[in-house]
């Protein structure tokens, strides 16, 4: 049964390349690379997310409310439509995130949000979370509203698997061709030479690491992707109505 549920709390901040290298190279003293980094300098992670015609969520969530939610299909790599992939609920309550997701193949997931109706359950799926994403289904008119890929390095804390530190770069989105296996391109999110750190945790985290983020003057910004770009395109496509406005 595939079922992966997390509970934590989770600090951004945003890096130069220079900052990133040498916070990354004393991390390797507390931290290792995880699995996919042992084998590949960078992964890459795929995401489409879910909205209402008129961005409920992501408006809602930019009101910064005690709750909010969000639903995405998330990959490893580009996928086919055969290839397995996470259909996730990610809801932030308080400052704590829950992510709750289940396996499905990619044509499933897709069928899955469009109609409403479960798929046929096999083993890889979690009936209890399919109920959960079935549920929010009924709550929301939803419809594929973002694509969103980046390439990650991530470390585990070696005596400590619930510390987690990622590093995101090469941020790319698309409000268009939203078809997951059509490939990791799209307008740059960040910066060139900027990377999004993300520390992660159940609880709070260790003093060395506390000690070592104050010492490279590291600050928590807030930074959600999907709300970036949001506000991105917002404000894109105010200064499109100007130029038209002025011609």
């Amino acid at each position: 049964m595939a079922i992966e549920v997390f509970n934590r709390y989770e600090n951004k901040y945003l890096l130069g390349t220079e900052s990133y290298l040498k916070l990354y190279n004393e991390l390797l003293e507390y931290m290792e690379p995880d699995e996919y980094n042992k084998q590949h300098e960078y992964y890459s992670i795929t995401n489409l997310y879910y909205d209402t015609p008129h961005d409920s969520l992501i408006r809602s969530s930019l009101a910064k409310p005690k709750y909010k939610e969000k639903l995405r299909i998330r990959a490893y790599g580009i996928p086919t439509g055969d290839t397995k992939v996470y259909l996730e609920i990610k809801k932030k309550v308080f400052g704590l995130v829950n992510k709750r997701r289940t396996s499905l193949k990619l044509n499933e997931a897709y069928d899955f949000v469009a109609s409403g109706i479960e798929p046929e359950f096999k083993s890889y799926m979690n009936k209890q979370v399919i109920e959960e994403i079935k549920y929010m289904l009924t709550r929301y008119d939803l419809q594929p509203k973002l694509y969103l890929s980046y390439d990650r390095k991530a470390m585990f804390c070696k005596n400590n698997r619930d510390l987690r530190i990622t590093f995101d770069t090469n941020i790319r989105c698309r409000r268009y061709d939203l078809k997951m296996e059509h490939g990791v391109y799209g307008e740059e999110l960040l910066e060139p030479g900027q990377w999004l750190m993300e520390v992660k945790a159940e609880k709070t985290i260790p003093v060395w690491l506390a000690k070592m983020l104050s010492e490279h003057q590291m600050y928590r910004t807030s930074f959600s992707k999907y709300g970036n770009e949001y506000k991105k395109m917002l404000k894109n496509s105010k200064a499109e109505r100007e130029s038209v406005l002025y011609a």
